[in-house]
């Protein structure tokens, strides 16, 4: 029967290696996970970055784009409810706001059901744009994810949604 043959090493086996030379008292295996999965987060991010840019805006501003989106038509939510979704401070999310309306992809107006309210909607040129942007920052996801097949990619997905659950 035939063995696999290794995996390729990577930058993460080196410290991890190097901490077993120095320390090898530790047990290394969640470095060895958490280590891949905070690089691969920021080098997918940063690609997204990249693409989100040639649309005029950040990753956090696509997030409330996107977020909006989500909300179907009318496409509105209250800056509490904006904020509360983004895990973002009301300090952070006017910050986004205001550039997103200047830019006149979203506007605000007063809550009909709260007087001292407001509601945060898209405008269509904002709909246009987060609907051309999503499928562009897929695309980065999807070439990053192109190197499982479809049940790897799968296998994965179920593992960190366990981990995830169990690190609430």
């Amino acid at each position: 029967m035939n063995a696999s043959p290794e995996p390729r090493k990577d930058a993460v086996d080196a410290i991890v290696d190097q901490w077993a030379i120095v320390r090898p008292d530790l047990d290394t295996a969640a470095m060895a996970v958490f280590g891949r999965i905070n690089r691969l987060a920021r080098t997918v991010g940063d690609r997204q970055e990249k693409v989100y840019g040639r649309f005029g805006i950040s990753r956090g501003e696509f997030d409330v784009l996107a977020t909006l989106r989500r909300s179907d038509e009318p496409y509105t939510l209250s800056p509490r409810q904006l904020s509360a979704t983004l895990m973002l401070t009301t300090g952070g999310m006017t910050g986004r706001l205001d550039k997103l309306e200047r830019a006149g992809l979203l506007r605000r107006s007063p809550d009909p059901h709260d007087r001292r309210g407001l509601q945060v909607s898209l405008t269509d040129e904002g709909l246009r744009l987060v609907d051309e942007a999503v499928g562009a920052g897929l695309a980065v996801q999807a070439e990053a994810l192109s190197v499982l097949d479809a049940e790897q990619a799968g296998q994965l997905a179920d593992l960190l949604r366990e981990l995830l659950s169990g690190a609430r």
